[in-house]
């Protein structure tokens, strides 16, 4: 059986990667999604074990201490962290895994799975990019200027992505992710074993 395909899909906060990682995994559903653990608490409409694991900080901590975690960051004061066991048998068994995580994750995951597909999502414009973070009403001034100021350290990472999406239009977006994961699936030796089951080469 064929190893399954690691795709991280990442970007600065106002990206919107979460509405676009949502959106490929409807139309994409035999992908498997591995469902991160934070520290920080959920925003209205995120349900525990769906968007995130909710825990606290002290369980977290332990998490880490047993190497439970393939990557952690820590970001505005929050932990979130991906786990090892959860990618290894996803993957080992053959399935693609989709991961939407933030940028320092991204990078510590490229690291374990150097040969995953890693996709940077930025927004049209810096004016666009404030607009929806004020747009989401759930956060301080404070915290808004603290995003906005990181912005131009998180987009320096995405030369380090295989790939690169504007995120202008939104179903244009998430029809550029769903044409970069069909496409890796069609890599040659992705195939192969398929076509040595049919044709016996």
């Amino acid at each position: 059986m064929a190893q399954g395909q690691v795709f991280v899909l990442s970007g600065p906060p106002g990206s919107g990667k979460s509405t676009v990682g949502a959106r490929v995994r409807q139309a994409c559903q035999d992908l498997a999604f591995s469902v991160s653990y934070t520290t920080r608490g959920p925003r209205p409409g995120e349900a525990d074990g769906v968007d995130y694991h909710f825990i606290g900080r002290q369980q977290f901590l332990n998490k880490l201490a047993q190497g439970e975690m393939v990557e952690h960051v820590e970001v505005y004061g929050n932990l979130y962290g991906t786990s090892r066991q959860a990618i290894a048998q996803t993957v080992e068994g053959g399935r693609d895994l989709f991961l939407d995580i933030e940028v320092k994750g991204g990078a510590a995951l490229k690291q374990a799975f150097p040969q995953g597909v890693f996709i940077f999502l930025v927004p049209p414009s810096p004016q666009e990019l404030e607009r929806r973070l004020r747009g989401r009403g759930t956060e301080s001034e404070d915290k808004i200027k603290e995003r906005l100021a990181r912005v131009a350290f998180e987009l320096a990472a995405a030369r380090d992505y295989t790939h690169l999406v504007v995120n202008d239009v939104l179903d244009l977006a998430v029809a550029d992710v769903l044409a970069i994961i069909h496409g890796d699936r069609l890599r040659a030796h992705r195939r192969f074993p398929e076509l040595r089951r049919i044709w016996g080469v």
